[in-house]
């Protein structure tokens, strides 16, 4: 044991301490409650995309080392998604590169690009590993908070204002995420055509997380900011298998940008993971040829499940944010009396045998965040009727 006084864990990482993710999920599997706070799926993804890796393990493809930006045929796999998808052309050899999920991919991006003191400005709540990462690099966050409307449906929108107001001399980058976690939002084309011309304007870099690209419902569009004007060579991608294919643990993601932006990227990725999930990358380059009739029938799965959940928690008592994308649904505790998203999520699974997320965790402004809970939908369905019998206990 050392005789220092200084902590054993490095100061910038010292806020973070367990992410919820593990105390809740602890505390589901201590009191047999349904667990709707991780956002993972209770099934598999397709058939033919598992027996691929199968059969790349079998054949010896992936077993050793795989090149440090990923397969050849994942990369050019990639590229065709993206042209096929946005009209976006990237080069397999120099704009794509395939990382340990995308978790991995938002790491070394802002180490990458990031030096100590840069801001950097996240839309909040955002996912629990921006703000860790941003502190690895030694940046400073930036909140530009989402807030409640009414119109046009309950959601949770972006002020232009605040977030022109948010940029100084000193902004690195904007890290955006849409469809958004954990709100559930799916940012317009007029608000993401007012991020590119701020981006442009204040020749800002911009990192977009959009994992769950592939999840937009009802009248909602993914548009990547990628594909807007000047955006091209100021923007990374990050994608996602994990979520488009619901093989979470197999943790293939990928970043697509300009050359220069991706050598970064790996200069930074090469001493984290270097490489991982080899035989795991032949079979994401096969799902990702799949028709659009597997994106067609898993957007309209989750769309269900989405309404089959929504309609439990506002049969339960809840105000509940109709989700236009991700797989959560965000409610607010307020009609039910509460106000505290932690001491609520934390007594639920007793009340009701079901365990969410407080948002509060979300966000850097706790108590713009504290009426907020989070419960995910990418169960089966049975799961979801039961979770909606359970939670109509609150409201008795």
């Amino acid at each position: 044991m050392t005789s220092s006084a200084r902590p054993l864990l490095n100061r910038r990482l010292a806020e973070f301490g367990t992410t919820i993710f593990a105390e809740m999920s602890a505390l589901a599997v201590s009191t047999g409650s349904i667990n709707l706070g991780q956002g993972f799926p209770d099934t598999d993804g397709p058939q033919e995309v598992r027996e691929a890796a199968v059969r790349a393990l079998r054949d010896g493809r992936g077993n050793q080392y795989p090149p440090g930006p990923g397969i050849p045929e994942l990369r050019t796999a990639i590229a065709a998604h993206q042209q096929r998808r946005y009209g976006l052309t990237f080069d397999p050899d120099t704009e794509v590169l395939v990382t340990a999920g995308a978790t991995e991919a938002i790491a070394a991006t802002l180490l990458a690009l990031l030096e100590p003191g840069d801001e950097v400005i996240a839309f909040e709540p955002y996912y629990d590993s921006y703000a860790a990462c941003i502190a690895m690099a030694g940046g400073v966050r930036v909140p530009v908070t989402l807030r409640p409307h009414q119109e046009n449906g309950a959601s949770f929108r972006l002020d232009l204002d605040e977030l022109r107001d948010a940029v100084t001399d000193r902004t690195r980058l904007l890290l955006v995420n849409t469809p958004h976690n954990p709100t559930g939002t799916v940012l317009t084309i007029a608000e993401l055509r007012a991020i590119a011309e701020l981006a442009v304007e204040r020749d800002l870099l911009v990192v977009t997380d959009e994992v769950y690209e592939h999840l937009v419902f009802d009248d909602a569009e993914h548009l990547p900011l990628a594909t807007f004007p000047g955006m091209r060579e100021r923007t990374v991608t990050i994608g996602s298998a994990g979520k488009s294919f619901s093989f979470t643990g197999w943790k293939v993601g990928w970043v697509t940008a300009a050359p220069g932006l991706v050598t970064a990227v790996r200069s930074a990725k090469q001493f984290l993971t270097y490489v991982s999930s080899g035989p795991f990358q032949y079979a994401v380059a096969e799902a990702l040829a799949l028709p659009d009739t597997y994106f067609e029938e898993f957007r309209a799965d989750m769309r269900a499940k989405r309404d089959l959940l929504a309609a439990g928690l506002a049969e339960a008592g809840f105000e509940v944010f109709r989700s236009a994308g991700t797989y959560f649904i965000t409610t607010d505790i307020r009609p039910l009396g509460e106000s505290d998203g932690f001491a609520f999520c934390r007594g639920l699974p007793e009340r009701a045998g079901v365990v969410a997320i407080p948002n509060a965790v979300f966000y850097d402004h706790r108590e713009a965040g504290a009426p907020f809970v989070r419960f995910a939908f990418c169960k089966r369905t049975e799961v979801l009727q039961e979770a909606a019998r359970r939670l109509k206990k609150l409201g008795g």
